[in-house]
């Protein structure tokens, strides 16, 4: 799986890209048409505490799937979305059964 994971303003350092990479491996045995997936992480300039913000875009055969997770830390936003993504993939796996 092709991964790419961008930092917008800061410099991710190597245990965030290793919990990333991580989390991102696990999706594939879910649903094996995983091709890639392109991950923002950016941080969120305002008042409020969950300021971390973690956009994953994962790259499928014959679509994509794109989540916006917003938390405290990075770790928690990347757990979130990748979640969610799996309940996704499930749900295409199922629809892509029935057909």
């Amino acid at each position: 799986m092709n991964l790419i994971i961008n930092s917008v303003h800061f410099k991710a350092d190597k245990k965030l890209e290793s919990f990333v990479k991580d989390k991102l491996a696990k999706l594939p045995s879910v649903y094996e048409g995983v091709i890639g997936a392109e991950v923002k992480l950016k941080v969120d300039n305002n008042d409020v505490p969950e300021n971390k913000i973690a956009e994953i875009r994962l790259m499928i055969k014959g679509n994509d799937l794109f989540v916006v997770k917003e938390a405290k830390t990075f770790e928690e936003s990347v757990s979130m979305a990748t979640d969610v993504l799996r309940r996704q993939l499930r749900k295409y796996k199922e629809k892509q059964r029935g057909k």
